[in-house]
């Protein structure tokens, strides 16, 4: 018989068993419920699923194959492929030359964060809509509206970025330990956009970068496409202590790296946060071997300010330090910035102007009045609090189906051990309506592992737990005989 969730399929009639098995995957991939770059579950967990032979499971999948919406990759198993054009013009045209593909499926990643149902999406890497305080930004826009709006909304705005923004952000910094005047900052589209620039301006095809494992997907993707090597440094094991320094030193004696990326506070997907003595031996690291570091703090305003920042401690010499407000204000208002040292800033406003002149005027003049009235301040303490109550109740519900965290979970998120490859998860859970974030979407090698990451805004519904729970078993279950 099947198991789980999965309406039974239909013996007797007209179309055979492997055909219905094959057009009901095929409704997924064209609905998009399964995206590219998205892994089938294997032939002996789809048969026990369905309750049906292996043979008819491998039928179905290459018929899937025939059909081009499948491609099967040695010892990894079966995955969705990436759309061919649609119009025969465009198929008729020589294929343009693939970039070189990040070691991972950040695309899907991506696409997963705009198309999830916040409610059921225990994965997601964002605040839910319903956190937010849209008030808080309506209010910011009507002052803006009733201040020297017009002289904002008829220019491009400065190279830098809005002189009023800048100057609440070194305020900011200077909260955080970090000292930095107005002319340090640079503000960008978004925390991403400030990367991307780094990665632009600073390195080139062929550097060698060190990069946090587990880590940010879209990072290793924007890396790999820029030809840069990746160097992966483990995250310590032993509580919230960082990287593993012992790794990192052996890979930046023998590689020579020209910068290390990687999340200090609130780590992203662990929700690790460096001590004191971590950071000061990786600042020494990084004199000793010559390489920059890139801090992103993307998720501090969810963070005690108290909490070291390696660029508080180098004083922005080797470091630069980037953050945004998406993750505490709204996705909608892409406002990011950087701070660095005089020395690197000027090159990296020149990538600025080139890429897209400047960034929105309006949107960080109002960033500026959050700042300035001190709502922001008081929006993020109250998610803070929200936070922690949301991380009491998930610790419960864990603890109760029988699961545990690699490492105390802090901020946003949490990393969770349910002892099977969580890829394996994905499809049951996703067919019972829960998105998750397997720990195979954050390894700059793609390793799979029983790890994933665990949003605490969005995983308090007791159902999904069970739901978790259910789905471990059956994959720890022996098969059902067909």
């Amino acid at each position: 018989m099947p198991t789980g969730t999965h309406p039974p399929l239909q013996r007797g009639a007209s179309q055979p068993l492997a055909g219905q098995l094959a057009e009901r995957y095929a409704q997924r991939i064209r609905e998009r419920l399964l995206l590219p770059g998205a892994r089938l579950p294997s032939v002996r967990d789809c048969a026990r699923q369905h309750g049906v032979s292996p043979h008819t499971v491998v039928a179905a999948y290459d018929q899937l194959q025939a059909a081009g919406l499948l491609e099967a990759r040695r010892q990894r198993g079966f995955f969705v492929r990436e759309s061919r054009p649609a119009n025969a013009r465009a198929a008729a045209r020589p294929p343009a030359p693939m970039p070189r593909q990040a070691p991972m499926d950040a695309t899907a990643l991506i696409r997963g964060m705009f198309e999830a149902d916040a409610a059921r999406s225990p994965g997601l890497g964002t605040l839910p809509a319903d956190w937010l305080d849209p008030t808080l930004l309506q209010s910011a826009l009507r002052r803006l509206n009733a201040a020297d709006a017009l002289a904002v909304q008829v220019s491009y705005g400065e190279p830098n970025g809005d002189i009023h923004l800048r100057a609440a952000l070194a305020r900011r910094l200077d909260d955080l330990g970090i000292h930095a005047n107005p002319a340090q900052i640079l503000t960008t589209n978004g925390a991403t956009h400030a990367l991307d620039l780094i990665i632009r301006t600073q390195l080139q095809p062929g550097d060698a970068v060190l990069v946090d494992d587990p880590g940010w997907a879209i990072i290793f993707a924007r890396l790999t496409q820029a030809g840069i090597r990746l160097l992966p440094v483990p995250r310590s094991s032993q509580g919230a202590q960082g990287p593993d320094l012992d790794v990192l030193a052996a890979l930046a004696a023998q590689h020579a790296p020209r910068a290390y990326l990687t999340v200090s506070v609130l780590h992203n997907p662990t929700g690790h946060s460096l001590n004191l003595a971590t950071a000061h031996q990786l600042l020494r690291l990084a004199d000793e071997h010559d390489f920059f570091i890139v801090e992103d703090d993307s998720y501090g305003f969810l963070a005690p300010e108290h909490l070291p920042r390696l660029a508080a401690l180098d004083g922005l010499r080797r470091v630069t330090y980037v953050s945004g407000f998406s993750k505490v204000l709204t996705p909608a208002w892409r406002v990011g910035y950087l701070a660095a040292a005089p020395e690197r800033l000027a090159a990296l406003t020149d990538t600025k102007l080139l890429d897209g002149l400047t960034s929105s005027p309006v949107l960080e003049r109002a960033v500026a009045l959050c700042l300035e009235q001190g709502r922001l301040r008081r929006h993020a303490q109250r998610l803070r609090e929200r936070l922690a109550t949301a991380r009491q109740r998930i610790a419960t519900l864990a603890t109760k189906q029988g699961f545990a965290w690699a490492a105390p979970p802090d901020g946003l998120f949490g990393w969770l051990d349910v002892g099977v490859d969580t890829e394996r998860l994905a499809q049951p859970l996703l067919d019972a309506g829960w998105l998750i974030a397997p720990g195979a979407l954050f390894s700059a090698t793609r390793r799979p592992g029983s790890l994933m990451r665990i949003n605490m805004a969005t995983s308090q519904d007791p159902a999904f737990w069970r739901a978790l729970r259910a789905a471990v078993d059956d994959i720890r279950s022996p098969m059902t005989p067909p």
